[in-house]
């Protein structure tokens, strides 16, 4: 991935290798609601990257027990405030939900994933624009008045 920057009155462009691409946007412990009958809350170490959110079962990171990529997430959904917890709940696209919560110490994990959906949909967005053949783009009169238009 490449991106201009200037410094003084000259641009320079940087190339930013894939694990700068990937880096961590947030890190810390969310809780977790289990899925069995009794739905236990269980504190698992989180770490939210560019591409996905991280779920670790210990907090040294070595058990890496659920990796939900950006991909398969549909939504964050049901935010719900306390005088204790932030609760929240991942929808993935095969409709399935996942509940966290957070102390208010912690708070924005459900904005902070939120953000890093969006900003995955638009670079999956912008790559399938970019990827698309040229005679699927628009008919030759939705064309010229495309061009009329761009700046």
């Amino acid at each position: 991935m490449t991106q201009d920057k200037k410094e003084g009155s000259q641009t320079q462009t940087v190339t930013m290798s894939a694990e700068e691409v990937c880096q961590v946007l947030k890190e810390g412990e969310l809780e977790k609601r289990s899925d069995n009958l009794l739905q236990f809350w269980k504190r698992k170490t989180c770490v939210l990257t560019a591409d996905g959110l991280n779920i670790y079962a210990d907090t040294q990171k070595r058990t890496k027990s659920k990796e939900l990529k950006l991909q398969s997430i549909k939504k964050v959904d049901c935010v719900e405030r306390t005088c204790k917890f932030v609760y929240f709940t991942i929808v993935t696209t095969d409709n399935k939900e996942i509940d966290f919560r957070c102390s208010e110490e912690e708070n924005g994990w459900n904005a902070s994933i939120t953000m890093a959906l969006i900003n995955y949909q638009n670079r999956k967005a912008v790559q399938n624009y970019k990827t698309r053949p040229e005679n699927e783009s628009a008919s030759p009169g939705q064309e010229e008045r495309r061009m009329a238009r761009a700046p």
